[in-house]
């Protein structure tokens, strides 16, 4: 239990590795404010979960409902210690093909977003004494992908965003990382099949719960990492195995 008595927010946490993420801090001792748009889904984790986890629609580009989530964790719960910025989506189109607006929705979720949650939990994070923020980022910070413009800019600005993060916060004692995960078996990739993996060291996709523990890790453990990237990915970003001779 190294996380009793610590509040935690996380963000597109009803499903896939946001809920993973929420399950691992709630079984180390861990308050968890689970935050969504898909409010069934939230609301049944949190009923699953009991006492010490609850439910708050969040809408991460909302900067005002950030104000509200933040202080709805200190009333229910008390300061905030850890934030976990896993809200995100994902948008297909080259570069000449997408939309604008498409362009700017990602962006506006994916990097905004966890601009807006840093924002808004900072002053708790100071009443709490310090504490850790984990940015989920995506091998799409390190690598680019053809056919997903807006997601790469937006998990790599996140990877940036997290460096100057960690150089402002250090004097509040709170350390921030990045984690950047592969392929993750969760509704996102749902569509995609086994063949996207079968040229990586580790050829398969991984599950959600190995992220979570990352994170676990880095919240309870990594004190002396901060505005460091965590990758999570099987050895997709090393490159391809080659082929048996």
């Amino acid at each position: 239990m190294r996380l009793a008595g610590k509040t935690a927010i996380v963000t597109g946490g009803a499903r896939g590795i946001g809920a993973a993420v929420v399950r691992a801090l709630a079984a180390e001792g861990a308050r968890v404010l689970v935050t969504d748009v898909l409010d069934d889904e939230g609301k049944h984790l949190a009923d699953e979960l009991g006492g010490n986890v609850a439910y708050r629609h969040l809408d991460v580009t909302d900067e005002a409902g950030w104000r509200e989530v933040v202080a709805a964790a200190e009333r229910e719960f008390g300061p905030v210690a850890v934030l976990v910025n896993n809200a995100g989506i994902v948008e297909f189109g080259t570069i000449e093909a997408q939309p604008p607006e498409s362009f700017r929705r990602v962006l506006e979720v994916n990097l905004v977003g966890a601009w807006l949650g840093m924002r808004a939990t900072l002053p708790s994070l100071r009443r709490a004494g310090g504490g850790c923020v984990v940015n989920i980022s995506s091998t799409a910070g390190l690598l680019g992908y053809t056919n997903l413009g807006g997601y790469v800019a937006s998990k790599w600005a996140l990877r940036g965003l997290t460096k100057t993060a960690a150089l402002e916060f250090a004097r509040d004692g709170v350390r921030v990382v990045s984690v950047h995960p592969g392929p993750i078996r969760t509704p996102m990739t749902g569509g995609m099949g086994d063949e996207l993996t079968a040229d990586q060291p580790i050829a398969r996709f991984g599950e959600p719960e190995e992220v979570a523990a990352m994170v676990r890790f880095l919240v309870t453990e990594a004190t002396y990492s901060t505005g460091t990237e965590f990758v999570v990915d099987g050895g997709a970003a090393t490159g391809v195995v080659a082929p048996a001779a």
